[in-house]
């Protein structure tokens, strides 16, 4: 438990603050195994949440088919991967490879499609980075990443990324020829429920064909991907603050519990006299 809210946020990644060795370990899926992590996960954010929330499906069902996908998120807070693997396996129908830090501290989640990233250094880092851009070869799986690197607070402005993405990225387009990248806005709010929502906005797909481009500078490109999230997210803030929901769909909505329920009927009573 952290008493000071202020160190709530470190710059350091786990693994380089802790001063751990950690050994690369790949996902380890199994069908029974993701079979019970679509269950578990799914039921979790079912009884945190009021609804799930989601548009912009079609930027996904549009792809083309057979090009590896690495999908990326802002990394916001602890559910953010919870909602990743749905977003990955309920609304894509994929299976998630998620680059975990510390994986070793849970390592049941390699079966769920997680694989560990040690950030010690660069060079700690590159077989993760590595493993990445080959496993998306397999166009059942997907990418899901956050280039941030390390969770930020709420809303963080500018949206600063890693070089990571940019990296697989090149690697992944001279080794297929074509990958295609999805920014993914992920948020929770408060709306006329008693408890959260997760509203996610699917934006347009950004792809990288080998044969128009033959290399991306890492930095420049890295630049651009942050732009392009930071406008995603941007947008779907200012339209949730109008009150702007046109095209979301729902996974799940909870129904009114007891009192909600009492609420409802209460405003429907009319007591004479009273000016109500």
């Amino acid at each position: 438990m952290i008493d000071n809210l202020e160190e709530l946020y470190s710059n350091i990644p786990p693994t380089k603050l802790r001063n751990q060795e950690e050994k690369f370990k790949p996902a380890k899926t199994s069908a029974f195994w993701m079979w019970v992590a679509d269950r578990f996960f799914y039921g979790m954010i079912e009884n945190r949440f009021f609804a799930f929330r989601y548009k912009g499906i079609e930027n996904f069902e549009n792809l083309e088919d057979n090009v590896p996908t690495i999908a990326f998120a802002p990394h916001s807070n602890w559910w953010d991967g919870i909602v990743g693997y749905n977003i990955i396996t309920r609304l894509f129908k994929k299976e998630i490879r998620l680059m975990v830090e510390e994986l070793n501290r849970f390592p049941l989640l390699r079966r769920a499609g997680a694989f560990s990233v040690n950030k010690k250094s660069p060079q700690a880092s590159m077989r993760a980075l590595k493993y990445a851009y080959e496993v998306i070869g397999d166009t059942n799986c997907m990418l899901y990443l956050f280039p941030q690197g390390i969770i930020k607070p709420p809303n963080f402005r500018p949206l600063e990324f890693q070089t990571g993405l940019a990296y697989i990225a090149g690697k992944a387009m001279k080794r297929y020829g074509k990958v295609n990248l999805l920014p993914i806005a992920v948020n929770y709010f408060f709306l006329r429920a008693d408890r959260p929502e997760v509203l996610v906005e699917i934006g347009k797909p950004i792809v990288l064909d080998s044969s128009e481009t033959s290399s991306i500078d890492r930095k420049e490109y890295t630049k651009f991907l942050e732009k392009t999230l930071e406008e995603l997210c941007d947008g779907q803030d200012k339209n949730v603050s109008l009150a702007k929901f046109k095209g979301y769909k729902t996974l799940f909505q909870q129904k009114l519990r007891w009192y909600r329920k009492i609420e409802q009927r209460l405003k429907k009573i009319e007591v004479k006299g009273s000016g109500v």
